[in-house]
């Protein structure tokens, strides 16, 4: 299947195996058509860009299990379209009027949040349903929009997570709490030096710019404060070059971050030095009966099923199922189905609020170790 030049192999994939489990609802009839189109947008180029990969892949996986289930009326196919916004306000902007013009029925995206902030008002006016991924910061559903909406949790609770590992973990040791000034960064490490105070914390704020290759002056400036635990709101990139850097200069400090650092990528950067970073992150849904599946038919196509990927599959599978709940593909209709019930995705229940959050979401934290993810018992 060939997807704006993303091409899925059609290799026996266990996935479609389960394809009349997770869409057997569609059977349901709804208004005459062939193709319908939705669309996943996000950094699919830049120094995001395995995050545009990971939901490009599940958003397609869902497309492909979707249409081979053969469970829509007469029928009809889903037509994927893969936009790419790099992470810029204004890319985003302008992917969302194309979008629009396009008339797709569905945005899987954006994944961050200063794109999908402003692309959200072009999608509510054109009647397009919105479900983000990624987008953590609260801003996004928090302004009334009726067709937006996010899989993920909110920074308001990952913060809160962060701060509380923190403080239980690292009682009387020096912390700081660094961001990179842009939406999502500087939004999360508010909420993580908020909480901390809250908890009778003191700490020391830094930031840096976004795309900043040379960390040596902030983590000298760190080790001369006798910082013991360092906590930065930003982007796997960066903050893998800040721990490189760090152990270059033997910085004895932990370095706590927020959910970009669920991809494979952040290991490639620091190497052994990423040992013991910690994150938060949702659940891990990838090792759970109900995606298994789905995740041997991404092996099967030599794709993962890390970070985003079965979050994006999951907007998919949520927006078919209001679909058929709501008898229609109307905007306003499915988005109302979306609040009127749980849906059970690959990723568990999901529960949309009256803002379009998905209230069954959570944090949990991770650490890196030898190459690999693993849980970390919180308290």
């Amino acid at each position: 299947m060939s997807i704006e030049g993303y091409t899925i192999a059609n290799t026996q994939r266990a996935s479609v195996a389960s394809a009349a489990i997770l869409f057997c609802a569609l059977a349901a009839p709804l208004a005459r058509g062939s193709e319908v189109k939705i669309a996943v947008a996000g950094p699919m180029t830049g120094s995001s860009a395995a995050f545009g990969a990971q939901m490009r892949d599940g958003a397609a996986a869902a497309v492909e299990d979707l249409n081979a289930s053969g469970l829509l009326p007469d029928n009809a196919k889903v037509i994927l379209r893969v936009a790419d916004d790099a992470c810029d306000p204004r890319q985003a902007v302008a992917v969302a009027n194309k979008l629009a013009t396009e008339r797709v029925l569905l945005v899987v995206g954006h994944f961050c949040s200063s794109s999908s902030i402003p692309a959200s008002d072009i999608y509510a006016e054109a009647g397009i349903v919105q479900v983000s991924p990624g987008s953590s910061t609260p801003q996004l559903t928090e302004r009334g929009l009726e067709t937006v909406f996010r899989i993920c949790g909110r920074d308001d609770q990952q913060g809160t997570v962060a701060a509380e590992y923190i403080h239980v973990n690292h009682p009387n040791e020096n912390i700081a709490v660094i961001d990179d000034k842009s939406t999502a960064g500087k939004g999360i490490a508010d909420v993580v030096e908020a909480q901390l105070h809250r908890l009778g914390r003191q700490v020391s704020r830094q930031s840096y710019v976004a795309g900043e290759r040379d960390f040596r002056a902030l983590v000298s400036r760190m080790k001369k404060d006798r910082v013991r635990v360092a906590y930065i709101g930003g982007y796997h990139t960066e903050i893998g070059l800040f721990v490189r850097q760090a152990s270059d200069a033997k910085a004895d400090f932990i370095v706590m971050a927020n959910d970009p650092l669920m991809t494979s990528e952040f290991w490639a950067i620091t190497g052994s030095a990423g040992n013991g970073t910690l994150f938060t992150f949702m659940p891990n849904p990838a090792g759970s009966a109900k995606a298994a599946g789905v995740v041997a038919g991404l092996k099967a196509s030599d794709l993962s099923g890390e970070g985003y990927t079965l979050y994006a599959y999951a907007a998919v599978q949520a927006w078919a199922e209001a679909v058929n709940r709501s008898g229609s593909f109307h905007a306003t209709r499915v988005a109302s189905a979306l609040r009127s019930w749980p849906v059970d995705t690959v990723i568990g229940p999901v529960r949309f609020d009256k803002k379009g959050d998905n209230s069954a979401s959570g944090f949990l934290v991770y650490r890196w170790r030898d190459g690999h993810v693993e849980r970390v018992k919180q308290y």
